[in-house]
């Protein structure tokens, strides 16, 4: 499918019908079509980037917190405005179905919106004075120029949720988006621009040279807080080269999400909520349940009911309405899923839906429930990032809470029960940066979004987000009385 004329008058200054030196093409997952070619940038573009924000920043953090806040929500307004069209390029170069891409778009905008609020309440503090003629307070500068690195499975809202409060603080922003999701990326800055942010205060590079790219952000000094979403090996790699200049940073790495269901769960809320926290884009989240722990009273049943809510979800091209799951991103992560699954099934695991890749496609993946998992399978203690649900019974609540845990990561979790004392129990004792109690979907711009251990440090989205591109200077005067 070619790009509309609306899509176009969004990023077009960035791309090239047909393949050309500097360009790379971007790909449909859904039938493997090029939909257009991108600018492909350098590490020279990268350190011109910096450049032009770090000769910004003065005159953009000098601005008022109300200045900066209007700019922000003309640059939602826009967004929403452009809904649609938005939407739309996410489905076309992610593959996912267009009912959520739609949700996508207005999850990312939030962002902007809720940062524009909390710009004006980047409140200092003044301290009760230790000796007469003395005034102590505390204020909040911003950091500095900033570099975010996005994925391509949220490809609107990663970037609003670090951007937006870095601007609402007063930093400035250079972007490296994913190579697999550029449209998505182009189109909101190209958004941010028609909404008054000034040139040089926020800029794109999209590159399949990541490394390179990288390298230049965690290297040049000006740099002064490095935000970063991705896997965990490249998030510690990036974390070892911002030791040389010290850099602040947000990290959001990989996860191992467990979703746990005990006998005394509602079963048809832990379904839904099952489905919403494993099979939204295809499986393809951060904070997906990755492990199903099912008390033994209830794992027949919730296998049987889990799997026949699973059959009645299309899977098929995003573009198309009746779509529940699309395609995964490319042929290499379905590969993946595939042979997770059969090594689980060739220990004695049961597909008992789905369990192969489908005829739709290379991308396409047959969404999947698998019974009889052990915790001594791969798929236990690896990030899926496919429409698998593999499902481990237990016993006591003291074992789930024990293989719960028994993970390198801790970014999401989940349990259902009805039994209020054993839901404050478990969610002081997962180890876990989030946890949703009989809910399966947690994400929203109100809240601190972040894991512990080895899925990361900091957090993004609710009040939380903004301090984390804030300095906080003490001042002491003296001399006043």
């Amino acid at each position: 499918m070619l790009l509309s004329q609306a899509h176009l008058s969004l990023i077009g200054h960035h791309l090239s019908a047909e393949p050309k030196a500097g360009f790379f093409p971007v790909i449909n997952p859904a039938d493997g079509t090029v939909l257009t070619h991108v600018a492909d940038r350098t590490a020279e573009h990268a350190r011109a980037a910096i450049a032009l924000a770090d000769a910004a920043l003065a005159a953009w953090s000098g601005q008022t917190n109300k200045a900066r806040s209007i700019i922000l929500k003309r640059w939602h307004e826009l967004m929403v405005d452009h809904a649609e069209d938005l939407a739309l390029l996410v489905t076309l170069e992610q593959g996912r179905a267009i009912r959520e891409a739609r949700g996508e778009v207005i999850y990312g905008a939030s962002f902007l919106e809720w940062f524009a609020e909390e710009a004006k309440r980047a409140y200092g503090r003044t301290i009760p004075a230790t000796a007469p003629g003395k005034h102590l307070q505390t204020i909040k500068q911003a950091v500095g120029v900033c570099a975010a690195i996005t994925p391509w499975n949220f490809p609107i809202s990663m970037i609003t949720r670090k951007v937006a409060p870095a601007l609402a603080a007063g930093c400035t922003v250079v972007i490296k988006p994913s190579e697999e999701t550029p449209l998505s990326a182009l189109a909101v800055y190209e958004l941010a621009l028609k909404a008054g942010v000034p040139a040089g205060v926020l800029s794109i590079i999209n590159a399949t040279d990541a490394p390179s790219i990288g390298a230049v952000f965690t290297e040049d000094a000006r740099v002064r807080k490095l935000s970063f979403t991705g896997s965990t090996p490249v998030g510690k790699a990036l974390y070892a080269q911002c030791g040389a200049t010290v850099k602040r940073m947000s990290l959001e790495l990989g996860g191992n999400a467990p979703f746990l269901v005990f006998d005394d769960a509602d079963l048809d809320a832990a379904v839904e909520g099952a489905i919403g926290s494993k099979f939204r884009n295809s499986g393809q989240t951060c904070v997906c349940a990755n492990r199903f722990f099912v008390q033994a009273g209830i794992y027949d049943a919730f296998a049987s009911a889990l799997a026949a809510r699973v059959n009645t979800m299309k899977l098929g091209d995003g573009l198309d309405e009746a779509t529940h799951l699309g395609p995964l991103i490319n042929a290499k992560a379905v590969q993946k899923v595939r042979r997770l699954v059969d090594d689980a099934v060739s220990q004695g695991a049961i597909a008992v839906m789905g369990g192969t890749v489908s005829v739709l496609g290379d991308c396409f993946y047959e969404a999947t429930v698998l019974t009889g998992v052990t915790t001594a399978m791969a798929i236990a203690s690896t990030e899926i990032f496919g429409p698998v649900a593999p499902l481990i019974r237990f016993e006591t609540e003291d074992d789930a809470i024990r293989m719960a845990n028994d993970t390198p990561f801790g970014l999401a979790a989940y349990a259902y029960t009805r039994d209020i004392g054993r839901a404050m129990r478990i969610a002081a004792r997962l180890e876990s940066g989030m946890v949703g109690i009989n809910d399966g979907l947690i994400g929203t711009e109100l809240t601190p979004f972040g894991g512990i251990k080895e899925s990361g440090l900091g957090r993004e989205g609710g009040s939380e987000g903004l301090d984390e591109y804030l300095e906080i200077k003490y001042i002491s005067f003296a001399g006043l009385a």
